[in-house]
């Protein structure tokens, strides 16, 4: 460590100031400039102090050269006895503002690679010190690292023409699809026409109280994603096994009682049924981890591998705060730990253009009331951030659940509590316990 922080700090003075004479000589280049690279990437307090009254007066709209420079500086108070100087040095070395951008980007990279070692001094410090054990200061580098990559590329203005390219694009999606919908179906026909599908880059929440089966549901969706759409969906499982999730498969697939599975005591016909479902989800393109240590980071790091990716899914989103709570937040509450997660798996669809669905907890509050103990969105467990982050919010209910004498037995209400795309509302599905697996109610007549 001692060699690394003895290490000439990464920096370019001459591409620094070379910047600053040619936001002076050429003031067209200023916002070019400024699109790029920000005050706290210039090394030099002199140069960054000269950079932020160009800021200032380009915010401004006031016209920008050496002296109208100069005069700023002084009404600002940054001008000392070597300003004056130091400004007309800037012009005698940038003969052209030609060259601005090169120079730019040469400050950009400097600043960046100062950022990388600030990071790895972090992350040695940590590592010198022990605490909190390795996997927790592994986890706390890679979010260092992940923070740097995010924040080293600037997103570009697109033109209009590519963004209506890309809207007409999804519009014949959803009419070869025959069904209306352009986004990964989920395989209940009325919450489709409620959602339009799940769409690229939104964040799906299935909030419940346990017991519910938003994990069943999750399942449901998943499967008849990856049979529908071809492409890959990935599950991330921080609660239930890998061997558990394939076996509610398999029972919701062969029709077989989730009892029996276990217990291995099925007939002939049963094992029939069994070996056909287990060879359909085996075709299906599936992908299961159950790694409970998982952050959002290292989720996005492992999806970033895929492809033709098609839809992610994480269960559930409060075992994630254990997790990452040796990242940086130990001392903060779950709220602002579960709000930093949910803004961090939204920032993952977008990356991966793909929507994530993720499970969470209801708070008890729906169990207190007397009248109607459906969710509502004020009883997202621990943060409102959820609700803000979410495109899209479902929370189920089971009457039975709470009234073993209810007029509606086996029947459960997905309610759509927030849409972005469209409308709110409940639809009724059908539940069967036996087979932790939901229906909808036409489909189950049919069948």
């Amino acid at each position: 460590m001692d060699d690394l922080l003895s290490r000439h700090t990464p920096h370019n003075i001459t591409a620094e100031r070379s910047v600053l004479g040619s936001m002076m000589l050429d003031e067209q280049c200023v916002g070019e400039v400024i699109a790029l690279i920000r005050a706290d990437d210039f090394y030099s307090t002199v140069n960054k102090s000269i950079f932020e009254t160009i800021f200032s007066m380009f915010s401004y709209g006031k016209r920008i050269d050496p002296v109208t420079v100069l005069e700023q500086m002084r009404e600002d108070g940054s001008y000392t006895e070597e300003s004056y100087d130091y400004i007309r040095d800037l012009m005698v070395i940038t003969p052209t503002a030609a060259n601005v951008m090169e120079y730019s980007q040469i400050v950009k990279d400097k600043s960046l690679l100062r950022s990388i070692l600030e990071a790895g001094n972090d992350i040695s410090s940590m590592a010198v010190s022990g605490e909190g054990g390795a996997m927790s200061i592994l986890d706390a580098a890679e979010s260092k690292v992940y923070k740097l990559r995010s924040g080293s590329s600037m997103v570009e203005l697109e033109d209009i023409k590519k963004t209506m390219i890309d809207v007409v694009d999804i519009i014949k999606e959803a009419a070869k699809s025959g069904t209306g919908i352009s986004g990964i179906t989920t395989g209940f026909s009325d919450l489709d026409r409620v959602t339009m599908g799940f769409n690229k880059s939104e964040l799906i929440i299935i909030a419940s109280r346990p017991g519910m089966g938003k994990t069943s549901m999750a399942l449901n969706i998943a499967l008849h994603a990856a049979r529908k759409s071809g492409k890959i969906i990935v599950i991330f499982s921080l609660e239930m096994s890998k061997e558990e999730l394939a076996r509610r498969l398999l029972s919701a697939s062969s029709y077989i009682d989730g009892k029996k599975l276990q217990s291995g005591r099925i007939n002939d016909e049963e094992w029939k049924r069994l070996a056909e479902a287990a060879k359909q989800i085996s075709e299906a393109k599936l992908k299961i981890s159950d790694n409970a240590s998982l952050t959002v980071t290292e989720m996005l790091a492992q999806c970033r591998r895929i492809n033709d990716l098609g839809l992610v899914i994480i269960d559930y989103m409060q075992l994630m705060s254990a997790a990452t709570n040796e990242r940086g937040y130990r001392g903060e509450n779950r709220v602002q730990i579960i709000g930093e997660i949910s803004r961090t798996m939204k920032v993952m669809a977008k990356e991966l253009k793909v929507p994530v669905i993720s499970l969470s907890q209801m708070s008890r509050e729906s169990e207190k009331r007397t009248e109607n103990k459906r969710p509502q969105l004020s009883d997202l467990r621990e943060s409102g951030s959820i609700e803000q982050d979410a495109d899209i919010v479902m929370g189920l209910y089971r009457d039975d659940y709470y009234n073993k004498e209810s007029e509606f037995p086996n029947i459960a209400e997905c309610i759509v509590l927030k849409n972005r795309r469209g409308e709110t509302g409940t639809i009724n599905l059908r539940w069967d316990p036996e087979y932790t697996n939901f229906s909808s109610i036409d489909r189950y007549h049919e069948e």
